[in-house]
């Protein structure tokens, strides 16, 4: 199985500490080389193929669902209906675009470090916000940092044409995404359920709205 390109320092840089401090302390080496196998499990990037429909909006992420329903804090201007997902740290953190279509707005903003599993950390926490058009539909999304999520790896840019269940970017160390879909989507997950990145279909868009 590959690993997310994010990972390779932390792998690289811990089989080389433990290499070293073999030679000092074979505990140390061993707990150095379970810390390489943990970054390895962490940053997996497991092969998937997406349903191809036009009107499912997927899951950008691996977890539990924690909120689908009507927003339930900041949200972008407009109405809609919010799929918030909470990544544990054994969860696989690759993200991937739950609607194809032309990224038009990505909006880096500051925050605070809050766990992720926070119903105030959509709010209050470090986020990139993307906004994805396809035929005048707009749907966004959020990687949102946690406690322990301290980076957010976004790969795509303003003007990309992407696809669904392409992959876009990583969040390390446990986190949270959320997808703000148009109001008249219907919402196919409940919270508490668990969905699989580029797989489980979150929504179905109403017909009209592909016109």
């Amino acid at each position: 199985m590959r690993i997310d390109a994010a990972g390779y320092p932390f792998v690289l840089g811990t089989l080389v500490l433990a290499f070293f401090f073999f030679w000092l302390s074979s505990v140390i080496g061993i707990a150095l080389l379970l810390l390489a196998a943990f970054f390895l499990f962490f940053f997996r990037d497991p092969n998937r193929t997406a349903v191809v429909d036009t009107r499912s909006v997927l899951a950008p992420a691996d977890g539990q669902v924690m909120v689908a329903g009507p927003p339930t804090g900041k949200s972008p201007p407009g109405e809609w209906k919010q799929v918030s997902i909470f990544l544990s740290p054994i969860d696989v953190h690759v993200n991937r675009v739950p609607y194809g279509g032309k990224v038009t707005h990505l909006e880096y903003h500051p925050g605070k470090f809050l766990p992720a599993y926070r119903s105030d950390s959509g709010d209050l926490n470090e986020y990139t916000e993307i906004w994805l058009v396809r035929d005048g539909v707009t749907v966004v999304m959020r990687q949102i940092v946690g406690i322990l999520a301290r980076r957010i790896v976004c790969r795509i840019e303003v003007g990309d044409n992407v696809q669904s269940g392409d992959r876009f970017g990583i969040m390390k160390f446990g986190s949270r995404m959320d997808v703000f879909l148009p109001h008249t989507a219907k919402l196919l997950v409940s919270p508490k359920d668990k969905v699989i990145g580029g797989i489980s279909v979150l929504a179905r868009l109403e017909e009209h709205e592909e016109k």
